[in-house]
């Protein structure tokens, strides 16, 4: 499957896609189980209806709730969404604030003149993987793709859909064994998908007198950000297997779970 088929089209959601049909250790991950995407906080009444159609019956929304209340998602009556602030612990953090960015691109200026933006959001990352609230977050989410009780396929998405809905495609990939290629390809695919969408920003930040290329670090990906984040696995919990079980709490049976159900 290429990456295009993985893209959903739909007009009032950015960056969404299905991580189904990528490789994985003994097979591919099973298609229409597993989306991610931007924020649902613009989801249409037309896209909503092509949006249950896909089967998804629980949204996992790993914002803020400083973001939530601002933006709450707009996902139909029938699929419940599941409240999981990672940032919790750091609301100051980068990864936490893109809104709030993109709405005064004169304010990255000034934070992020000099080449601060790619530290930051590093930092943001290690955030991610090694906060408490982070910790706690991504326990529920994990556990919930693993409950035996839940029918159907789940999304689960931030404010843009690349930081911490970054991590959580990255780590569940990494688990499952993709490679690492496969793991960067899917992760960088946020460039590719969300940028245009948000040249209206850059445009704004432009005519303001902003430097565009301020914005990039800050509105896309980078690899860098994901190497921070496998740092700081390595360093706090020495593997993939061991952030999963020591860090969230996840037994042998529960990550033989995700493997049994979401690897085709």
């Amino acid at each position: 499957m290429t990456e295009l088929d993985r893209r959903i089209p739909l007009a009032s959601v950015m960056n969404m896609r299905d991580l189904g049909g990528l490789p994985v250790a003994g097979g591919t991950l099973a298609s229409g189980q597993v989306y991610r995407s931007a924020t649902l906080a613009a989801l249409s009444a037309e896209d909503g209806e092509a949006f249950a159609a896909r089967g998804i019956s629980t949204v996992y929304d790993l914002r803020t709730a400083k973001e939530r209340a601002g933006a709450p998602d707009r996902v139909p009556e029938s699929i419940p969404s599941v409240s999981l602030d990672v940032l919790a612990d750091a609301p100051a953090a980068a990864a936490a604030n893109i809104n709030e960015m993109m709405s005064n691109p004169a304010a990255i200026e000034q934070a992020f003149s000099g080449g601060q933006a790619t530290e930051l959001l590093a930092s943001a990352y290690r955030d991610i993987v090694g906060l408490p609230s982070a910790l706690r977050a991504y326990r529920t989410f994990f556990g919930g793709l693993t409950d035996p009780s839940r029918a159907g396929a789940v999304l689960f998405h931030c404010t843009t859909g690349k930081d911490r809905t970054g991590w959580a495609a990255a780590a569940l990939l990494t688990l499952l064994g993709a490679s690492d290629d496969v793991i960067r390809a899917d992760y960088l695919q946020t460039n590719t998908d969300l940028l245009p969408a948000l040249q209206p920003v850059i445009d704004r930040a432009a005519a303001a007198g902003v430097d565009p290329e301020l914005l990039r670090p800050v509105l896309g990906v980078d690899e860098r950000y994901l190497d921070a984040a496998y740092d700081e696995v390595e360093q706090r919990f020495g593997s993939i297997e061991g952030y999963f079980s020591e860090g969230l709490g996840l037994g042998a049976a529960d990550i033989e779970a995700l493997r049994e159900r979401f690897v085709a």
